[in-house]
């Protein structure tokens, strides 16, 4: 492990770890700095707190711009995945593949991995993630596109947020008659 960082974006300071091979982790904003931190100090013991180096400095600078704007795409960031089980891998690269704006199910993703059986493996997978934003398990939702859970502090409201930032819309976010197949007589 090279080192971690804090960083400032529109949903507030994130955190991020790399190493020569790529990133290492990344961490949603706790309620404080202090406990954004210590997340990281917990998951990525003896790495010290130093200035990104400039391949984590771009991936910086990507998120940043992805939750200011909602445009942008990180599924070409190197990631270190040692350690990580290869269906969560699996999970993973199918969630890198959703573009910002746009939503799949966990049933979609298991499809897309070849058995729709593993709807609930996929969301244990996502609840794992360690790379959020990054592996964008925000845009993965449970049957019915209700927002199903997120493990992130704020859990669903977060989630939705992120989704809102993207420009992407839960069915539990659609506003009066918006998807019912109703037309005038």
């Amino acid at each position: 492990m090279q080192g971690f960082a804090l960083f400032d974006t529109a949903i507030g300071r994130c955190g991020i770890a790399w190493s020569a091979l790529g990133i290492a982790g990344t961490q949603l904003p706790e309620e404080r700095d202090a406990r954004t931190r210590a997340r990281m100090r917990r998951r990525f013991p003896g790495a010290p707190e130093t200035s990104p180096p400039p391949h984590a400095q771009q991936v910086i600078d990507a998120i940043a711009g992805l939750l200011a704007s909602g445009r942008g795409e990180l599924d070409g960031v190197a990631l270190e995945l040692g350690g990580v089980p290869e269906l969560d891998r699996r999970v993973y690269e199918a969630a890198r593949a959703i573009p910002a704006g746009r939503t799949l199910t966990y049933g979609e993703v298991a499809a897309r991995l070849g058995d729709a059986r593993l709807a609930r493996e996929v969301g244990q997978a996502l609840g794992r993630n360690p790379f959020a934003i990054v592996v964008p398990c925000h845009r993965v939702l449970a049957a019915g596109s209700l927002p199903g859970g997120f493990s992130a502090r704020g859990g669903v409201a977060t989630k939705m947020r992120l989704l809102a930032i993207e420009g992407a819309r839960a069915a539990s976010q659609l506003a009066l008659f918006d998807g019912v197949g109703y037309s005038e007589p």
